[in-house]
């Protein structure tokens, strides 16, 4: 199972490295998490440097997508030499996008009649590319989902997990990182935003 997490320069360190530390809970020997990336190294929006696992054509072939936020994001959608390397299939492929990734997904076209979630500034963009914005931490729909907000990343990584593993791992990887004292009320406070988009069927349809 490879999931890749597109992260551009000027990404934001909440949205790919949460969900980096998150899904990397899961320990077996076909499980990989990668950072995909258009160039070999990429810079956050404050200054942290990052060398890609993969180059960012190689996520088309990946089980699973997240696509992270930047302060670039714009120029990323702006730049076909980026976004042609980009086929994404919803068909094979669990797909998220986090705050401006909503932006990614919909030039890549899977926003076709599907509201998204995404962050405050973003917002008023994705409503320019035609898509309606929910005021919620996270939707999903079939095998596409979205988040809004820095810290609703860890909701597309247990949407993740509950889709591949099932939903008690999804359970048992987010009470473990959960602050103590609040572990019991952190998973159902998560579970009541992902669960309703969880279906009986598991991984990519």
């Amino acid at each position: 199972m490879h999931i890749a997490i597109l992260t551009f320069d000027g990404f934001n360190e909440l949205d790919s490295l949460i969900a980096l530390g998150l899904l990397n809970r899961v320990k077996r020997s076909d499980w990989r998490v990668s950072i995909a990336s258009p160039t070999a190294r990429v810079e956050s929006m404050n200054g942290l440097v990052l060398e890609r696992h993969i180059p960012l054509s190689e996520a088309n072939n990946a089980d699973v997508v997240l696509i992270g936020s930047g302060m670039k994001t714009r120029a990323v959608v702006a730049d076909d030499t980026i976004m042609s390397q980009l086929q994404l299939d919803p068909q094979r492929q669990l797909i998220g996008a986090q705050c401006s990734g909503a932006l990614l997904l919909a030039q890549l076209g899977l926003l076709n009649g599907v509201p998204a979630c995404t962050d405050l500034t973003t917002a008023p963009w994705v409503r320019e590319a035609g898509v309606e914005v929910l005021n919620q931490a996270f939707f999903a729909r079939d095998n596409v989902a979205s988040a809004g907000g820095c810290l609703a990343s860890q909701y597309l990584a247990c949407w993740v997990l509950a889709r591949l593993e099932g939903v008690t791992v999804a359970q048992e990887t987010m009470h473990y990182v959960a602050p103590v004292g609040e572990k019991d009320s952190y998973v159902e406070r998560m579970m009541a935003n992902v669960a309703p988009y969880l279906s009986a069927q598991q991984g990519p349809a």
